[in-house]
């Protein structure tokens, strides 16, 4: 963690330390773990096997720095006590990446099976895809680098 906070050069990078200890050697470890990175200054820590409040209570009572939990359990509560209990970050499993790699392999199934690309109807649509591919900065560096603009593209 030293490390990796002396190689920080952008001051907006957050640095978090890790530990699996609750689901291994319980919350004493765990807190004794997460003050030592408190100690060396990073700014958040990364729990993994947290499954209930009482754990996450005891987390949460003996440290500073803000909580970033993966895999949350669904006993461990609504936002809000998760939120009151230091948590800023709360992954709540795969199913992003899951649905992902379902409607790809759905696409690719129904090109493959003749379905025409203009029948596919469950894409993103082009107001979406522009802002979140940032298609206007894009642009302007097409126009500062290249000197020109791309055409639209469906």
């Amino acid at each position: 963690m030293k490390a990796a906070l002396d190689g920080r050069q952008d001051p907006s990078l957050v640095i978090a330390g890790r530990t699996s200890a609750m689901g291994i050697t319980g919350p004493e470890d765990t807190v004794a773990r997460i003050k030592a990175y408190e100690a060396v200054g990073v700014d958040a820590v990364f729990l993994s096997g947290v499954t209930n409040t009482d754990q996450l209570a005891v987390v949460s009572d003996a440290v500073n720095i803000p909580i970033f939990l993966g895999g949350a359990a669904s006993a461990l509560g609504d936002l809000a006590s998760l939120s009151a209990a230091g948590v800023r970050i709360c992954l709540q499993g795969h199913h992003p990446f899951q649905a992902a790699v379902k409607a790809t392999y759905d696409t690719l199934k129904a090109l493959r099976d003749g379905t025409p690309p203009s029948e596919i109807t469950t894409t993103a649509p082009k107001d979406m895809m522009k802002r979140l591919t940032r298609d206007d900065e894009h642009q302007q560096w097409m126009r500062d680098w290249l000197g020109g603009e791309m055409a639209e593209r469906d």
